[in-house]
């Protein structure tokens, strides 16, 4: 039985081989997929949400420590701790080492928002796109702000009393800003990143 599948494969593939139908294998690609559409300004806009480090991109809005600390509390201390240092995901709270950058030569320094950072803006950045884990990008600016507010004071770089805003968030200076330098170079080869 097995000899009779065989050669029966054999057979048809043998008879597709040597059709002279050429034409039907297409060599390119074809001009349009037949699906999708050109994005719109308004579809470009919705995902121009990016903060640099000097604040451009910053919305409108504010939050303070005490509001911050209540969307902490509901939507976040389940993976980082109600604190910010207990997990299970990354500890978000931590100076230590206040002295030093030794991160790399020593893997006991776990990085944090207070000891590696080195741009505030880059805290709204990361949780407005991000967060929570379970509804990225649901958050309000206000929410965003507050819970920067928060995690800057707890990690001893605001005061409690700080309202943080777009134009208050990008002068706050991070411990670790000093540490980071822009790379700047130019007129060497260009290395592109790519994923497989």
């Amino acid at each position: 039985m097995r000899g009779t599948v065989a050669r029966l494969v054999l057979a048809l593939v043998a008879a597709g081989c040597g059709r002279g139908d050429r034409a039907a294998v297409h060599t390119g690609s074809p001009a349009r997929f037949g699906f999708g559409r050109a994005a719109t300004t308004a579809d470009v806009s919705a995902w121009d949400i990016d903060v640099t480090p000097d604040g451009t991109g910053l919305p409108p809005g504010k939050g303070t420590v005490p509001q911050g600390a209540a969307i902490y509390a509901r939507k976040c201390a389940a993976c980082h701790g109600p604190t910010g240092t207990e997990g299970p995901s990354d500890r978000l709270v931590g100076r230590e080492p206040r002295e030093g950058f030794p991160f790399g030569r020593d893997p006991r320094f776990v990085r944090t928002v207070g000891n590696y950072w080195p741009y505030a803006t880059t805290l709204y950045d990361y949780v407005n796109r991000a967060m929570p884990f379970d509804k990225p990008g649901s958050l309000t600016p206000d929410e965003v702000y507050g819970l920067v507010a928060f995690l800057l004071w707890r990690n001893e770089i605001v005061a409690d009393t700080t309202v943080m805003n777009a134009h208050t968030l990008p002068q706050v200076v991070m411990p670790a800003h000093d540490r980071f330098v822009p790379d700047n170079r130019r007129g060497g080869p260009e290395i592109l990143i790519g994923f497989c």
